[in-house]
């Protein structure tokens, strides 16, 4: 597999049919989306892909299908977050089965945050898996912990196999800048999450990759490449432009994502798992304007 995290890696949303079950055809065509929107990785199975609502064959049968699309162009990220420590591994071990070595690990709420009891939580799955690189996931609350910097710093000057973190808490920006000026030069990154709604402030703070949702994947590249060639006035343009979207798909969430990703043509169905706020005529007429002003769909079409 490609090594190195960096640039825009999105979470892949899972595309179900319209009876529920998962796409696998759908699973193909967002892989080709994204690569040919030239991201930078991507990461399977996220939050933003209903991740609480798969079973374990799903999970693994969808992975696989990402795998495989990616062909080592890009690197692949597995989430593997779970409430038992064992179940970490279990889902860490199909992804090392697929040549997968990076993965991302929210510690669940019952751990609490002392730093203590998530080393001591790391460490087993680190120990029952060797050869991976995690990513220490921190989510704001209700859905995370909500991690003291001080605390990051700790696990990751205890755990050298964490060498990436996903700061997403709010506000992100001071937990970036504590991490990176404290952290140990066994920690290759910080990653911003928050659905990109931050990258220009992330950025600013030394994150060098965000994880944001897939509708609008070429816009939130070109942010990227702007920002990494130092060109900031670009960057902050299109970011502007983008933040109506963004703003909408806080509130909407993969059901935006879904919309959106149906009305370019890339799945079919609109269907979700995952309880989210529906979309009526007049959030749909919103988003559609949206589309129109970042020219991803005509006027005639929205």
């Amino acid at each position: 597999m490609v090594a190195g995290l960096r640039g825009i890696l999105p979470v892949l949303p899972t595309p179900f049919l319209d009876d529920g079950n998962v796409d696998e055809v759908g699973m193909k065509r967002l892989v080709a989306f994204a690569l040919d929107k030239g991201v930078d990785g991507v990461v399977f199975p996220g939050f933003a892909s209903e991740v609480e609502t798969l079973n374990a064959v799903e999970r693994a049968t969808l992975l696989k299908i990402v795998v495989d699309a990616v062909a080592e162009r890009v690197p692949v990220v597995a989430g593997a977050s779970a409430a038992d420590w064992r179940d970490v591994v279990e889902h860490g071990r199909v992804a090392s089965s697929l040549g997968i070595r990076h993965l991302m690990v929210q510690p669940p709420k019952s751990v609490g945050t002392d730093a203590s009891a998530l080393i001591d939580f790391l460490g087993k799955i680190i120990g029952a898996l060797p050869d991976v690189q995690i990513i220490l996931q921190n989510a704001p609350a209700p859905r995370g912990s909500d991690l003291s910097p001080q605390a990051i710093v700790e696990i990751v000057n205890a755990l050298p196999q964490v060498t990436y973190v996903k700061e997403e808490t709010l506000p992100a920006g001071p937990a970036i800048s504590h991490i990176i000026a404290n952290a140990p030069s066994t920690l290759q990154g910080v990653i911003g999450g928050g659905g990109a709604r931050y990258i220009l402030d992330e950025y600013a703070r030394g994150a060098t990759a965000a994880m944001p949702a897939l509708e609008i994947a070429e816009e939130h590249v070109a942010i990227d490449r702007a920002l990494v060639a130092g060109r900031q006035e670009e960057a902050r343009r299109i970011y502007v432009r983008t933040l109506p979207l963004l703003v909408l798909q806080a509130v909407y969430r993969m059901r935006l994502t879904k919309y959106v990703l149906a009305r370019r043509g890339v799945i079919d169905s609109l269907s979700v798992r995952a309880p989210t706020p529906e979309l009526d005529a007049a959030a749909i007429a919103d988003i559609d304007a949206n589309l129109v002003e970042l020219g991803l769909v005509t006027p005639e079409a929205a």
